[in-house]
């Protein structure tokens, strides 16, 4: 038995409202719904799979690369002419991280220790650890600096003590001794005759105390009772602020451990972290909307307010004292060294520095900082961190090792730490918490659309049947018309009287 128009229109109607209806309730209930698996994949939680597996371990490639500014000519920046440099490398290096002593507290916080390992890639490097560069002893030119207000006899004396072991101004030596440090008779001198000067105890290095190290005890929040406090620090090694800084807000401890953030991220939303090796927590701001390997991210970069001296931005007035915008002084905690951090190449630096030094060129695609992160569930997709070590160098009366240096902020290395969600993590984190959630939220609109589609379908099926009910009805009633007439007897009788009796 053939199903009426009229029931199709009856049947579409019911399920087209349904699924308006439905689509209806996902339009409020979805965000939800995917908010709620967000915040339970991104809390801090043993049971929670992915995130907790990424904010352990992090099981993503990782790769430290280091420039070194190779000097050209150090005899004559001896004697005061301007340095000259070339930048050498990358070497790189693989970052193995991974935390430990993990413990969980009773006030939603988390306690834990995260350590690095450093391993050479050559297949990824531009050189070797053999080769050879000419860059600033920091042990007599830094020293020198440190020593300047002292009295005479006692630069004299520390002269002496440089030229009986051998230490002149500049080192050349291959980038594996100084990156991971070498042997040098006067740091065993220093650290037996003032103990605790020099960071280390054993070989002299840039990184020397970076490979097989922990960044310090973090304490973060959870987010089990908060989310929006998710991976925000609440103390390190038991601090809630340190006392580098001559200002209680540059003191202050603020954002997260610089891996994760918070969830729910926005366009007027910063990125803050502590950074210990900085000594301080930093802050980036939104720059560009942009996809990073199919999934949307928002990119943040460092304002250019970051590094600026307290003369041009008055917060920074607690990291001073300062010298051109452009460089931090992190000599109170680098044990009182003139150590100055910056982007690398004096990158949104005061031009003044680029006038010092010959053989720097800017720009912010190769010396630039960003984190491309996905807003939805504050986890990183992309990092490019980019930092430059810079040594205060100049002659100093009475220590004959200085010569007629002028005085100027040299570099002497840059470092890049990056890395990039890729593999079966990517494509997990992929299909969790951005495929799904997007499925979902498509959806809505697409039984949105469906039930539209089916009222619209039964209007159309109800009013073509109506046309053809009311067309056929019209074809019967004239055909019973002529019916009749044709077949009337009587009918006929009476006309053919009628027309007789007129012949009459």
């Amino acid at each position: 038995m053939a199903v009426s128009k009229s029931t199709l229109s009856i049947v579409f109607i019911v399920l087209g409202g349904l699924a308006v209806l439905f689509g209806t309730v996902l339009v409020f209930v979805g965000p939800i719904i995917i908010d709620d698996q967000i915040v339970k994949n991104i809390e801090i939680n043993p049971n929670s799979g992915l995130s907790y597996t990424m904010w352990k371990d992090i099981p993503v490639p990782f790769f430290m690369s280091v420039y070194f500014f190779h000097i050209v000519n150090p005899n004559e920046t001896l004697n005061g002419e301007k340095p000259m440099v070339e930048q050498r490398g990358p070497y790189v290096y693989s970052e193995n991280r991974w935390k430990d002593n993990i413990t969980f507290h009773d006030n939603h916080t988390v306690s834990y220790m995260e350590y690095r390992q450093y391993f050479f890639e050559e297949s990824m490097s531009v050189g070797n650890e053999s080769d050879v560069v000419t860059i600033p002893n920091m042990l007599v030119l830094g020293a020198s600096v440190m020593m300047e207000n002292m009295p005479l006899p006692l630069r004299k004396l520390v002269s002496s003590t440089f030229k009986s072991f051998n230490e002149g101004p500049f080192l050349t030596k291959p980038v594996g001794e100084l990156m991971w440090g070498y042997d040098s008779k006067l740091v065993d001198f220093l650290n037996n005759l003032l103990p605790g000067m020099l960071p280390t105890s054993g070989k002299f290095g840039l990184f020397a105390e970076f490979n097989n190290s922990n960044t310090g005890q973090f304490t973060v929040f959870t987010g089990r009772d908060d989310i929006r406090k998710v991976h925000m620090v609440d103390s390190w090694n038991g601090l809630k602020s340190v006392d580098y800084w001559s200002s209680e807000q540059c003191n202050m401890i603020n954002g997260t451990a610089g891996q994760m953030w918070p969830p729910f991220m926005t366009k007027e939303s910063t990125m803050p972290f502590y950074s210990p090796d900085a000594c301080r927590s930093m802050e980036l701001v939104y720059q560009r909307t942009g996809v990073s390997r199919g999934i949307p991210v928002y990119r943040f970069v460092a304002p250019k307010t970051l590094f600026s001296n307290g003369s041009d931005y008055s917060p920074n007035e607690g990291f001073c004292p300062c010298r051109q915008s452009g460089l931090l002084n992190v000599s109170t905690c680098r044990y009182n060294s003139p150590v100055f951090m910056s982007h690398p190449h004096f990158f949104e630096a005061d031009p003044v520095l680029l006038d010092t030094v010959d053989g720097l060129s800017p720009n912010e695609d190769e010396h630039g900082l960003f984190i491309d992160i996905h807003p939805e569930t504050g986890v990183p997709m992309n990092v490019s961190i980019r930092l430059q070590l810079n040594l205060l160098i100049k002659s100093v009366p009475g220590i004959t090792e200085t010569g007629d240096i002028a005085e100027v902020v040299i570099p002497l290395i840059w470092f890049e730490e990056s890395g990039y969600i890729d593999g079966p993590v990517l494509n997990t984190f992929r299909t969790n918490l951005v495929v799904l959630p997007m499925v979902l939220e498509y959806m809505q609109y697409i039984f949105i659309g469906l039930g539209l589609a089916g009222i619209l379908g039964a209007v159309v099926l109800y009013v073509s049947d109506k046309k053809a009910m009311k067309k056929t009805s019209g074809s019967l009633s004239q055909g019973e018309s002529v019916k009749d007439t044709k077949h009337n007897p009587t009918s006929e009788r009476q006309d053919e009287k009628y027309c007789i009796n007129d012949s009459r």
